[in-house]
């Protein structure tokens, strides 16, 4: 057999295919990453990291307004939208040298600029070359998903790809969407002074949450001035005298809402076309991703491997890097040694104020799943230094296994809840109960002890009543 020019190629320089091709160099494989637009893929450029500074300003501008929450007599605060923007930009040029060409290629990764296409199972060109490889790994990403609505082409719509080229404030905008990137976009500009309308076709906004949770996210929003539209179905964009308006139908009736700026964000579709998968035969499932097996090969090439977005079932940055692992692995050491992906403990935040993180089960869940479950909560208005920060606010609970402290899920709505949680990750990891986490010292004053709080609420409800009626009787004796 000729000797291939590369151990592994990987198509995409997002999450995934960063993690990918870094457990690669590091393994001493010799291995190629090709992208042909920007290092960092959309976490780094559209996504993760730019709306994570946004909320940060909106965050700092909310807690202006609160100024008498902390017994400030007064405080306003102004600032030119532009400058907001551009700080967004900066951030990103910040974090960029990580995922830069330069740090990948002192690594030891030979990377590309240009437009991958895969010619065969072995063979990827790319600038007009060919390079052959063992191993191709496919860590294309995703793009936002764009719904045919009647009259949105007439419009010079947004999606979380181009928001952030804005530099002027939209006066009234509408967000037609209610999952995790809508919901954290709809808050930002509430608080930075849009007047938002937010547009969501099912009955609640963040529908994968509990109901109770998606519901205080939503009060939240309402408190906050946004305009939380839900059981509202889209039905067309019109242009009259220089004016834009959307109409939906609600409750049977049709709205029409007017606005300066739309943002669509209903869901991510991945990139699977114009590379060559279609030339190669690769299946496709009916959600548009790439068909993998249980070790992330493709079912049709079994050195082919997918990860990250594209391949799914989840569209998190830290599942991509999760997923890059066993790719990289498998597709070097196989069949030496291979392993199969593991997603028994996925954690994700959607970072809302207040944030809502989750690892596991819900009760959603569960109940959809018939999986029987006992609920502790713990509120965290009671503690001690979510009161002194004047954030006494949101719930902890954890599923748990009927009669044992087995954690089965978590869901923890409140500030820094995306920090909370991965106490509760490590432990679910580990195989470790809550009478694990009773068991720990935790500092005060933090908010991490709400995590103790809630096992200790567990503790009480499955006291052993008989041992401590025994115990009773020798304390009374011992009088």
């Amino acid at each position: 057999m000729a000797k291939k020019d590369f151990n592994m190629i990987v198509i995409g320089a997002g999450s995934a295919g960063l993690v990918s091709s870094y457990i690669a160099s590091a393994v001493k494989a010799k291995v190629a990453l090709i992208e042909k637009h920007k290092m960092g893929g959309d976490c780094l450029n559209t996504g993760c990291v730019p709306s994570k500074a946004l909320i940060r300003t909106a965050k700092i501008l909310s807690y202006i307004k609160r100024h008498k929450d902390y017994g400030i007599k007064s405080a306003e605060a102004t600032f030119d939208f532009a400058e907001v923007m551009d700080r967004v930009q900066n951030v990103i040029k910040k974090v960029e040298p990580h995922d830069s060409v330069e740090r990948y290629s002192n690594l030891g990764v030979d990377c590309f600029t240009g437009e991958a296409k895969i010619l065969s199972p072995h063979e990827v060109s790319v600038n007009g070359k060919t390079l052959t490889t063992n191993n191709i790994i496919i860590a294309t990403g995703a793009r936002p998903a764009v719904p045919n609505i009647p009259g949105l082409d007439k419009v010079p719509y947004l999606t979380s790809d181009n928001i952030w080229e804005l530099r002027e404030l939209p006066k009234r905008l509408v967000v037609a969407g209610g999952g995790p990137i809508g919901s954290e976009l709809v808050q930002c500009f509430a608080r930075l002074g849009s007047k938002v309308t937010q547009i969501q076709r099912g009955p609640e906004i963040m529908k994968k949450e509990d109901d109770e949770i998606a519901q205080a996210i939503r009060k939240r929003f309402t408190e906050e001035g946004v305009d939380v539209s839900v059981n509202s179905t889209f039905k067309e964009v019109i242009v009259e005298d220089g004016k834009q308006y959307v109409l939906i139908e609600k409750n049977g009736s049709t709205e029409r809402i007017e606005f300066d700026k739309i943002l669509i964000a209903t869901g991510r579709a991945p990139n699977t076309k114009g590379f060559g998968l279609e030339d190669i035969g690769v299946k496709l499932t009916k959600q548009g991703t790439i068909e993998v097996d249980d070790y992330l090969r493709t079912t049709t090439h079994k050195n082919i491997y997918a990860c990250g977005d594209v391949a799914g079932p989840y569209q998190f940055t830290h599942t991509a890097a999760h997923q890059a692992w066993y790719c990289a692995v498998n597709a070097l050491f196989s069949p030496l040694k291979k392993f199969k992906v593991d997603y028994s403990v996925i954690p994700w935040c959607t970072f809302t104020d207040p944030e809502v993180a989750q690892v596991g089960l819900n009760e959603k869940a569960a109940k959809e799943k018939g999986i029987p479950y006992e609920v502790t909560r713990y509120e965290i208005d009671d503690l001690d230094r979510a009161i002194a920060d004047s954030e006494d606010h949101g719930v902890v609970k954890v599923l748990t296994v009927p009669g044992k402290d087995k954690i089965l899920g978590v869901t923890i709505l409140g500030y820094h809840a995306g920090d909370l949680i991965a106490e509760y990750v490590s432990a679910m990891k580990h195989g470790l109960g809550l009478n694990k986490i009773l068991g720990t010292i935790h500092i005060y004053p933090t908010m991490a002890e709400a995590n103790k709080f809630a096992a200790g609420i567990w503790k009480k409800a499955h006291a052993p009543e008989g041992l401590l009626n025994l115990v009773k009787k020798f304390h009374d004796w011992r009088r």
